[in-house]
């Protein structure tokens, strides 16, 4: 089936390859297979596919020692509630500024999760949701979406456990654009043409779990 999207190997390095449409799962499994995804703005959305691409391998992902402590004391649940932790992102985000996670994003995102697409990490401090980060499964690569903490190293926590579980299923762990937070958790750029290439072969992949609520998050 012909893309609603241009080649991205093609697109600009730096700038979205198009802007417009709308957030429909049909639309969103067409994006992320090909390597775009939706950044919405000021109730425009623009699809990007920058060059060079952050990407994370599970294995590589850096724990510090003082991390450790934090791995410990908190708990980490895959899925629990995916609808309650993305509305938690948005409101989070709220509170400090202007947030690309509008309405449409949580009930486009919920949508893909009750479609087995879109998945959460989420991170829990003595029954309280503190922070995790949610994204999407493509074969055997995890597209993250967004990283919230409203408790201490709560993301972090639960990058850890997302690479320490997938690794053993050889996934990719999309991160988008680099910055500093992501290089020192072990992200690291590659071009496009050669996430595009990985993205391709791994996509189509088994994952290798059946449900991803059914994986033990791994800590250690």
């Amino acid at each position: 089936m012909k893309s609603f999207f241009p080649d991205p190997s093609k697109a600009p390095k730096d700038e979205p390859l198009g802007l417009g449409g709308n957030l429909s799962s049909e639309i969103l499994i067409d994006a992320y297979t090909h390597g775009i995804f939706p950044w919405p703005s000021d109730g425009m959305i623009l699809w990007h596919s920058p060059d060079p691409r952050a990407i994370f391998y599970p294995k590589d992902v850096k724990i510090q020692k003082s991390l450790k402590p934090f791995l410990r004391d908190y708990r980490v649940k895959f899925d629990y509630n995916f609808r309650n932790f993305i509305n938690f992102c948005k409101t989070q985000r709220e509170l400090k500024e202007p947030t690309w996670i509008d309405q449409n994003v949580v009930d486009s995102y919920t949508q893909m999760h009750d479609l087995g697409y879109a998945h959460s990490v989420e991170v829990y401090y003595n029954d309280e949701l503190i922070g995790g980060l949610y994204g999407l499964i493509f074969g055997k690569v995890f597209c993250g979406e967004s990283m919230i903490s409203k408790g201490k190293n709560a993301s972090k926590v639960a990058l850890v456990a997302l690479a320490k579980t997938l690794a053993k299923y050889d996934f990719i762990i999309d991160a988008q654009v680099m910055n500093p937070h992501l290089e020192f958790m072990g992200a690291k750029d590659i071009s496009r043409d050669e996430f595009l290439a990985i993205l391709k072969i791994k996509s189509n992949q088994p994952s290798g779990f059946a449900k991803f609520s059914d994986l033990e998050p791994n800590l250690e």
